[in-house]
C-alpha cells in the first residue's frame, strides 16, 4: 500500500510590496475626502419646506441678514430655498415667503421694530412677520427658544422687507 500524502504546512515568504507613488496619492486623497466629509458631515442637513414666495427677491436679503445662531444654536444647512434651521434638531427653523397674514385676533407682539403675530400650537410655537410682504414664518420649540430671544435675533433680517401695516389692537 502506497504512502500517504501529506501536504506541507510551510508557505511561500511573505514579502512586501512598497506602496508605489499611484496608490500613495490615491490613499491621500482617500484620506483628504474622509476628512472633507467628517468636517462637513458634523451636522446633518435639514429638511424644511420652502414656503409658497421663497423665489421673492426679498428673500435673499432676510436670508443674508440671518443671525449665525440663536440662543446659543448653530444655523444649519437646509434642503430649501430661503429656509434657515437652527441647532439639531433643529429648535428654531425660518421660511421666507409664506403667505402674509390678514387681520387677526392672533397675539400681536413688537420685537425691535418687527411686529409678530404669535401663535401657540400644540407641539410648537410659531410666529409670522405682520405687515411684511413677503412674511417669514419661525416655527420654536418653545422648551428649548423662547419667543423672545427669537423676534429679537432675527429682527434685523426681517427688516429687510419693507413695513406696509403694523399691528394694532383690533389686529
Amino acid at each position: 500500500m502506497p504512502a500517504p500524502r501529506t501536504r506541507s504546512l510551510t508557505r511561500a515568504p511573505l514579502t512586501y510590496a512598497s506602496p508605489t507613488r499611484t496608490s500613495r496619492r490615491s490613499l491621500w486623497a482617500l484620506l483628504g475626502v474622509t476628512t472633507v466629509a467628517l468636517v462637513t458631515g458634523c451636522g446633518s442637513t435639514a429638511t424644511v419646506e420652502a414656503a409658497p414666495h421663497a423665489a421673492d427677491p426679498d428673500c435673499a436679503e432676510v436670508m443674508l441678514g440671518l443671525p449665525e445662531e440663536i440662543a446659543e444654536f448653530e444655523l444649519r444647512e437646509t434642503t430649501s430655498q430661503a429656509t434657515a434651521a437652527y441647532g439639531e434638531p433643529s429648535a428654531v427653523v425660518v421660511r421666507c415667503g409664506a403667505e402674509p397674514p390678514g387681520p387677526s385676533t392672533e397675539h400681536c407682539v413688537t420685537a425691535e421694530g418687527v411686529d409678530w403675530l404669535a401663535i401657540e400650537r400644540e407641539e410648537d410655537w410659531q410666529l409670522i412677520s405682520y405687515g411684511r410682504e413677503p412674511a417669514i414664518e419661525v416655527t420654536l420649540d418653545i422648551e428649548r427658544v423662547a419667543s423672545s430671544t427669537a423676534m429679537v435675533a432675527l429682527a434685523s433680517a426681517a427688516e429687510n422687507i419693507e413695513q406696509t401695516r403694523e399691528c394694532t389692537s383690533e389686529g
